[in-house]
């Protein structure tokens, strides 16, 4: 019991702790501010009664869309539970490029990373405001470059991270959201390391966003967010041995279409 609590709590408590420090906070911190453009697609594809496929891609982008910062693929599954309960899981291939004054990609070239992931959304709707929450679980494979020849990967280290998304609507025309609309969009999502390799990285980031959406359709909304990001990346910065805090703040202009092909095969 103690080496389990050594193992997967200890990380924890000593970072919090060194978080709580003034000296530390003032002394070993750098912050590496970034101005971001992300770019994303997401949609569920209905295939049955309770069935739907997810996709998703992220094209997330720095210096005002000149650089690449990340790219997000994503594949999975979606299961209607019950009425605004649903459970999902599936495949994420990640890639992040080197960018910012203190970078995570260290030696120039893009590193690469695969998850598994597993979540629970449950939402509810309070008059005009619609809130969802979300609970994901991640098993994560970073690829750590070989420095001799940094297009290679050398190993995968592997990492456990939870993740918990605040998100909401606000229909502006009406008590209910309806096609042609405009509406307020919004989340808060917290991302948190635990288990074996996590180190320093206990708190990973945080994103906050919001802004305006539009319902074309109940299948096909376009929404356009300022998104502020706080990062703390897994190592320490080579020059300087100081922990690298990433603020980063811009845009999300994120496009949600969804596809139902029960009734096409109905139609058939």
């Amino acid at each position: 019991m103690t080496s389990f609590f050594r193992q997967w709590c200890g990380p924890a408590v000593g970072s919090l702790a060194l978080l709580a420090t003034p000296a530390f906070a003032q002394n070993t911190r750098l912050v590496d501010q970034n101005s971001i453009g992300w770019f994303t697609y997401t949609g569920d594809h209905k295939v049955a009664a309770k069935w739907a496929v997810h996709t998703e891609v992220q094209v997330r982008r720095v210096d005002f869309g000149r650089r690449p910062q990340q790219l997000l693929l994503r594949l999975g599954g979606v299961y209607t539970l019950a009425k605004d309960v649903k459970l999902g899981g599936g495949y994420t291939h990640f890639t992040t490029y080197t960018y910012g004054l203190h970078p995570s990609a260290k030696l120039g070239e893009p590193t690469p990373e695969h998850r598994a992931y597993e979540d629970i959304t449950f939402g509810a709707a309070y008059g005009r405001l619609h809130l969802a929450h979300r609970l994901r679980l991640e098993q994560r494979w970073l690829g750590q470059l070989d420095r001799a020849h940094p297009t290679d990967v050398a190993s995968w280290q592997y990492q456990n991270r939870a993740r918990y998304q605040l998100a909401g609507t606000v229909a502006l025309q009406g008590p209910t959201l309806d096609d042609h609309e405009w509406y307020l969009t919004f989340f808060d999502e917290l991302f948190i390391g635990f288990g074996p390799n996590v180190n320093q990285n206990i708190f990973n980031q945080n994103r906050i966003s919001g802004g305006l959406g539009y319902q074309f359709t109940k299948s096909f909304q376009l929404e356009l967010n300022y998104l502020n990001q706080w990062t703390l990346q897994g190592s320490l910065d080579s020059a300087t041995g100081r922990q690298v805090f990433e603020n980063n703040n811009g845009f999300r202009l994120n496009v949600v279409y969804d596809l139902d092909f029960t009734k096409r095969a109905a139609a058939d």
